[in-house]
């Protein structure tokens, strides 16, 4: 006799998308924790503690239940595991499962929006980490979603728009271009009013630049006590830190005074000799103040609003922006984050997106049929 499966829209096949989404979750982990380092994702090809280097046996590296068996610590040197490790593999499981129990009727369209959910996942803890946001991973994801796109076409118009396979290519095009650009836009302006912060101290100050403490820390500029993280300040290449110097200390060698010109790579003096700042063992000082380049949002930020604009076309950019915006907002107020504080934005661009597939697009309907378009 034939096996007979349960149809695909059983609550069963849930378990299996869930199983599947905590094993991608436990390869999420290494990209969140290597990618920002610049390290390969699978060289070394299986998973080691960061502090003793020891490399995990498959039994320690279950996702989820390893974890818990080992009550958060490493078993060869005990240091302890991050709660974040257990977490991603959590909510990529809840997430897989969920796009599958939506999605279950179309299930050609499963896979691409699997893939999506894990490019969220790592983009949003990487971001709330070290403020960035990989573009090789946009990148990534826009092409797919343009694929996805011209799978199944009503990805990018869930609003009740039934299209071909051509137009809901164009509609990708046009949803990544409309993201893309539309922030970009935003982003320049706001760097031309935002751009940089001006420091003037009353009498001269201390300055110097701190070495990261561990392999997930920035390098710091520490001028009158503020510590002020590498990222934040050189968010692009012509970002440049400029310090009004009336002590430069390079290497234990006093070098003058005046205009201090600093890169994210390297420094400028003011009689114009140049340093790479992988070759100095330390530089320091005293000033009476300091520009530095700041961003109210960086070009990550863009890059994913581009990569969901490439899934859900302009209608989703637009919902997404708006609910990122909104759950900002309330982060700021519960945290009690006050003004001048950095916020990354990704994560709540990635929830909007997210709330977007998962029932946003009725509100987005509901509000066209209100407003009688």
């Amino acid at each position: 006799m034939p096996v007979i499966y349960p149809p695909l829209d059983s609550w069963i096949w849930v378990i299996p998308a869930v199983m599947i989404g905590a094993c991608i979750g436990s390869f999420l982990n290494v990209v969140i924790y290597r990618l920002p380092l610049g390290m390969s994702v699978n060289k070394p090809n299986r998973s080691f503690c960061p502090l003793c280097k020891n490399q995990l046996t498959m039994l320690q590296n279950m996702p989820v239940v390893s974890w818990l068996f080992l009550r958060g610590k490493c078993a060869h040197c005990s240091a302890p595991i991050p709660f974040r490790y257990i977490l991603v593999e959590i909510v990529t499981a809840a997430l897989f499962g969920a796009v599958w129990w939506v999605f279950s009727a179309t299930p050609e369209v499963v896979i691409f929006l699997w893939v999506l959910m894990g490019l969220l996942v790592a983009i949003t803890w990487i971001d709330a980490a070290h403020l960035i946001i990989p573009t090789n991973l946009t990148w990534a994801g826009s092409l797919i979603g343009l694929g996805a796109c011209f799978a199944w076409p009503q990805i990018s118009a869930m609003a009740g728009f039934n299209e071909t396979r051509l137009h809901g290519f164009y509609d990708g095009v046009f949803g990544w271009a409309f993201g893309f650009g539309g922030l970009w836009v935003v982003v320049e302006l706001g760097k031309k009013a935002f751009g940089k912060k001006a420091m003037k101290f009353d009498k001269e100050v201390d300055w110097h630049l701190k070495e990261p403490e561990g392999d997930d820390d920035p390098m710091l500029f520490v001028i009158d006590g503020d510590e002020i993280p590498w990222w934040d300040i050189f968010s692009r290449d012509s970002d440049r830190l400029l310090v009004d110097a009336t002590e430069v200390i390079l290497d234990g060698e006093e070098t003058g005074e005046g205009q201090l010109v600093i890169r994210a790579t390297g420094i400028e003096l003011s009689d114009g000799r140049s340093f790479e700042l992988e070759k100095m063992v330390s530089l320091s000082g005293r000033a009476r103040g300091a520009v530095v380049p700041r961003e109210a949002m960086g070009m990550g930020d863009v890059h994913l609003l581009g990569m969901l604009g490439a899934f859900f076309g302009a209608t989703g950019v637009f919902f997404s922006l708006f609910a990122a915006s909104l759950f900002a907002i309330v982060a700021a107020l519960v945290g009690r984050i006050g003004f001048g504080k950095q916020l990354p934005f990704g994560p709540f661009l990635a929830l909007g997106g997210v709330a977007w597939m998962f029932g946003g697009w009725r509100i987005w309907q509901w509000y066209m049929s209100f407003v009688g378009m």
